[in-house]
This record gives C-alpha cells, sequence and structure tokens, in this order.
C-alpha cells in the first residue's frame, strides 16, 4: 500500500473502500439493496415477459417500456453483484481494466434509461397532442432506429471518459476507491495529475445525455398537460392524464435521484462521503426496484395481464 507522500504508476488493481464510516454495517446494509435487486430482477423480467407474450402490447409505449425494463435489470446488475462481494465476501479488489469497463457499463445504461424516458415522453406527446398521426409516426422503423439511437449514444460519449483516464492519467496517489462501484469522479479524483479535460468533459457528457434530455421531458410534459387540460371533456381529461401518471412518477424519481447525488458528489467537505455514496447506490437502484410497480399498478393492460396470469395459476 503506498503512504501518504508516495505516488502509483496506473495500478493494475485497485480496491473499494465500500462506504466509508459505515464498514462496520456494511453487511447489514447490504440486505435491503440485495431484497431491492432481486425485486427488481424479478419485477422487470415479468413486465417484459408480459409484454413479449401479449401481441396487444407491441405498440411503441409498451416497447420502450420493455427498453426501460431491460435497461434496468442491466443496470442494476452491473453494480450490486460487486457491490454484495465488498459488503459480504470480503471481496474489495478489482483490475483497473475491470474497473473502466464497469465504469463504461453503468454510465452506458444511466444513459440509455435517460433516453428511453425521453422517447416514452415524445411517444405520450404524440399520441396526446397529434392522436390521429400517431401511428404514422411512430412507425415499428422509427422505434426501431430510437431504440438503435438511445443506446448507441451514451455508449459512443463514454468511451472518451475511459480513454481520458487510460492515456491520460498515470499517477494516483492511491489505489483505494472510497465508493463501492466505479464512477467516473471517483476514480478520476484519485489521480495526482490535472484533471480538468476529464471533469470537463464529464460535465459535457452529463449534460449531452440526462441534461439535453431533462430539458426535452419537460417541454413534452408541458406541451401534454395543455393540450390535456384543453380537451372539452372532464372524462377525456381524466383518461389522457391518467395514460401520463406512470411516466411522469418514473421521470421524477429517477432525475431527481440523480439530481440529489450529482450535487452531493460535488459539494466537497459540506456532505459526509457516506451520505453521497448511499445516494449514489440508491440512485441506481430505486428507478429498477420501484418502476414495474409504478407501471404495473398504473397501466391498466399490464395490470390485467398481472392479474390474469397469476389468477389462473391459482385456479389450475
Amino acid at each position: 500500500m503506498p503512504t501518504p507522500n508516495s505516488t502509483v504508476l496506473t495500478p493494475s488493481v485497485l480496491t473499494f473502500i465500500g462506504i466509508p464510516g459505515l464498514e462496520t454495517v456494511q453487511c447489514w446494509v447490504g440486505i435491503p439493496f440485495c431484497a431491492m435487486y432481486i425485486i427488481a430482477l424479478m419485477g422487470n423480467s415479468l413486465l417484459l415477459v408480459i409484454i413479449k407474450s401479449e401481441p396487444s402490447l407491441h405498440q411503441p409505449m409498451y416497447i420502450f417500456l420493455a427498453m426501460l425494463g431491460a435497461t434496468d435489470i442491466a443496470l442494476s446488475t452491473s453494480i450490486v453483484p460487486k457491490m454484495l462481494g465488498i459488503f459480504w465476501f470480503h471481496l474489495p479488489e478489482i483490475y483497473f481494466d475491470a474497473c473502466l469497463f464497469q465504469m463504461w457499463l453503468i454510465h452506458t445504461f444511466q444513459g440509455i434509461e435517460s433516453g428511453v424516458l425521453l422517447a416514452m415522453a415524445l411517444d405520450r406527446y404524440i399520441a396526446i397532442c397529434y392522436p390521429l398521426r400517431h401511428a404514422a409516426i411512430f412507425t415499428p422503423q422509427l422505434v426501431t432506429h430510437i431504440g438503435v439511437g438511445v443506446t448507441l449514444r451514451p455508449a459512443i460519449l463514454v468511451i472518451p471518459c475511459l480513454l481520458l483516464i487510460k492515456c491520460r492519467l498515470k499517477l494516483y496517489r492511491t489505489t483505494l476507491i472510497s465508493h463501492t462501484y466505479c464512477e467516473h469522479m471517483a476514480l478520476v479524483k484519485l489521480a495526482t495529475e490535472d484533471v480538468y479535460i476529464n471533469k470537463f468533459y464529464g460535465l459535457l457528457g452529463a449534460f449531452t445525455v440526462g441534461g439535453l434530455d431533462f430539458i426535452l421531458i419537460i417541454l413534452s410534459y408541458m406541451q401534454i398537460f395543455n393540450t390535456v387540460f384543453h380537451l372539452p371533456q372532464k372524462e377525456a381529461r381524466f383518461k389522457a392524464f391518467n395514460t401520463c401518471i406512470p411516466h411522469v412518477c418514473v421521470f421524477f424519481q429517477f432525475y431527481l435521484l440523480a439530481f440529489f447525488s450529482f450535487f452531493t458528489h460535488r459539494s466537497g467537505p459540506y456532505i459526509p462521503s457516506y451520505i453521497h455514496i448511499i445516494l449514489s447506490n440508491l440512485y441506481l437502484l430505486v428507478p429498477p426496484f420501484l418502476n414495474p410497480f409504478v407501471y404495473g399498478v398504473k397501466t391498466k393492460h399490464i395490470r390485467e395481464k398481472v392479474l390474469e396470469m397469476f389468477c389462473s395459476k391459482d385456479l389450475v
């Protein structure tokens, strides 16, 4: 282990501390995270099975929902197994290149989730504001192009972050990462060299994906609610508004946690590091955990299929 005044030349292995200040209770902290992960896997897998098996759900809204479920499974799987390895099995080490790969996976899936939420908002915007043109605009070809686009955009944008770390940063003050997974700024802060370019590109990438998506989603829902409130019939207003509730709930839970995590990370000594790390983990785990419940409860077709599936099993 390096001394306080020494530096390490591109370490081959890094070590996760986990949650600084809570090392003695990390084994207990892992229990709710594990429970959330298992429920997220089961809930999102059930959504995928229902949407795939039911032809009436092969519509843009449900296809985007299936993409969201698949992304939630991949995102939570990219962090929880290693996190539990740190908490429960005392396996805190990770190869440097494996750390970069985990970072790419996490930030890519975060970007995909943000892009899918934008696609869902645009789908609702066209469906409510231009209902007669929805089928003509959201063709299967367009849905495919959107799926490819929201996947490639973050996957490509994150690569320079990895290259800037791999090629620019050679000297590190320590091999200890005060986190439970490989997050961009957590790794960059270990370097002793000038990291301005790394920080700048990280912020640029975050705005290009999350920030731009957030603005477009807000604008979409402003137009949606403006249209809904001007509908002449109360029943039509309620029906249109009700179709947006699940999307709005998912949107707020995703971005509110993202903003809390983002600002606590940049608040320096004013906020204890364990609060930031717990918020960062919740930001990645709460949406996959809650999304199946939100859509299962608020989306009529999915709720009916779930009840039909379990009721038919009970009768057998």
